[in-house]
C-alpha cells in the first residue's frame, strides 16, 4: 500500500513498474536531436485527419494502441486509463480514445499532465485498486495556437522567451508488479503563482512550482540532489531552467550538473527556430515515454526524478488579466 512521508511525498511500496511505453511524434520534432528515440514520426502533421484537432486525437490512439501493444497485452488486459491534453474539456483524449473501450478518468494538468497520470496509475496499482493503467497525453502545434494565441496563418512574431508547442503523444502502461522501471514515490504539487501574466513566458509561470515540488521530495525524504542522474524537468525550456536552477540555490541545492528538461531536449534550439525550447504536453510526453524510458530500462539512468510542470491558464483566464498559476507533479524512478 502506499505511504505518505513527510508533509507531500508517497512511498510506492510495492513493485509497481513502467512496463512499456511510446512516445510518438511530428515532423518537426522528427527532425531534432531526439528524431531517432521516438516509436513513430509523422511527415503530415495532419495525421490523414481534416482538422488539427482530429490530427491531435490520432496521435493519442496512436500513442496508446503502441504503448500496449509493446507491453504484449490487449487493450481488454487494462483496468483504466488516465488522459488529458491542452485543449477545452481535453477533447483530444475523449475522441482519441473513445474506441479503446477501456475504463476512462480524464486528467487536466497542462503541460504537467504525464507526470499526473503516472502518479495517479502508480497510486491506483500499489493500493490494488488496479493491476495494470494506461497514462496517456498529448499536445499539437497547430491545435495549440489556434485555441491559445492567433492563428498560425496570421503569422505573428513570437518573443524570445516563446516555446514551440511540440505535436507529439506519449503513453505508458503502469504494472502492479515488474522487474525494471520501478516508480518509488511520488510528490503531488501545489499551485504557485507569482503573479507572471506573460502568456509568452510559461518557463518562468511555472519554475516556480517546479523548484517547489522539487524541495518538497529532497525534505520529505531526506535525500540530496546528488543522489540522482538525472532531475528532469517537463518543458520550463531554457528560461525556465535558468530559473529554476536559480530558485533551488536560494534554498542552498544546487542541481546545475544533473538537471535537463524536456522542452531543452526536444530541438535543435540553433537550427530550428524554436527561440526558448519546446512546451506542452507532447513535450515531456513523447520525450519520457521514448527518450528516457528507454534509457532507463537499459540502465543508462538508473535513479532520476521527473517533474512535469504545468500552466493553469486558459483563454477565458488570460483574457480577464488573470495571472499564470503553475503545478509541478514529480515521480522518482529507479531502473531496478
Amino acid at each position: 500500500m502506499p505511504e505518505r512521508i513527510g508533509k507531500r511525498t508517497i512511498v510506492i511500496n510495492n513493485k509497481v513498474c513502467i512496463r512499456a511505453a511510446a512516445g510518438i511524434a511530428g515532423h518537426k520534432e522528427a527532425e531534432g536531436p531526439l528524431g531517432q528515440y521516438f516509436d513513430r514520426t509523422y511527415s503530415d502533421d495532419k495525421l490523414g485527419q481534416n482538422s488539427w484537432e482530429k490530427a491531435e486525437s490520432q496521435l493519442q490512439t496512436d500513442a496508446a494502441k503502441l504503448a500496449v501493444e509493446k507491453s504484449g497485452l490487449k487493450s481488454s488486459d487494462i483496468d483504466v486509463m488516465l488522459a488529458g491534453d491542452l485543449l477545452n474539456q481535453c477533447i483530444s483524449s475523449t475522441f482519441g480514445l473513445r474506441s479503446l473501450d477501456i475504463p476512462f478518468l480524464g486528467q487536466f494538468g497542462a503541460c504537467s499532465t504525464m507526470a499526473q497520470t503516472l502518479l495517479i496509475s502508480s497510486l491506483f496499482c500499489d493500493s490494488g485498486a488496479c493491476r495494470r493503467a494506461l497514462a496517456v497525453t498529448s499536445s499539437h502545434f497547430c491545435s495549440a495556437e489556434r485555441q491559445f494565441r492567433l492563428p498560425i496563418e496570421y503569422g505573428g512574431q513570437r518573443t524570445p522567451t516563446a516555446q514551440w508547442t511540440v505535436t507529439g503523444a506519449g503513453a505508458a502502461v503502469i504494472d502492479s508488479s515488474g522487474e525494471d522501471s520501478f516508480i518509488k514515490g511520488v510528490t503531488i504539487g501545489k499551485i504557485t503563482d507569482l503573479k507572471i501574466k506573460d502568456a509568452n513566458n510559461m518557463g518562468a509561470a511555472m519554475a516556480p512550482a517546479a523548484a517547489d515540488t522539487i524541495l518538497s521530495f529532497l525534505q520529505d525524504t531526506g535525500c540530496s540532489a546528488k543522489d540522482f542522474d538525472l532531475i528532469l524537468t517537463g518543458d520550463l525550456g531554457y528560461v525556465g531552467s535558468e530559473l529554476l536552477i536559480g530558485l533551488l540555490k536560494k534554498e542552498g541545492i544546487d542541481i546545475s550538473q544533473n538537471h535537463n528538461d524536456c522542452g531543452k531536449l526536444i530541438f535543435d534550439r540553433k537550427g530550428q527556430d524554436v527561440h526558448a525550447g519546446g512546451s506542452g504536453c507532447g513535450c515531456c510526453g513523447s520525450v519520457f515515454c521514448s527518450y528516457i524510458i528507454n534509457k532507463i530500462k537499459k540502465g543508462e539512468l538508473k535513479n532520476i526524478l521527473f517533474a512535469a510542470t504545468g500552466a493553469l491558464m486558459s483563454p477565458t483566464s488570460s483574457q480577464q488579466g488573470e495571472s499564470i498559476p503553475g503545478i509541478a507533479h514529480l515521480l522518482h524512478i529507479t531502473a531496478k
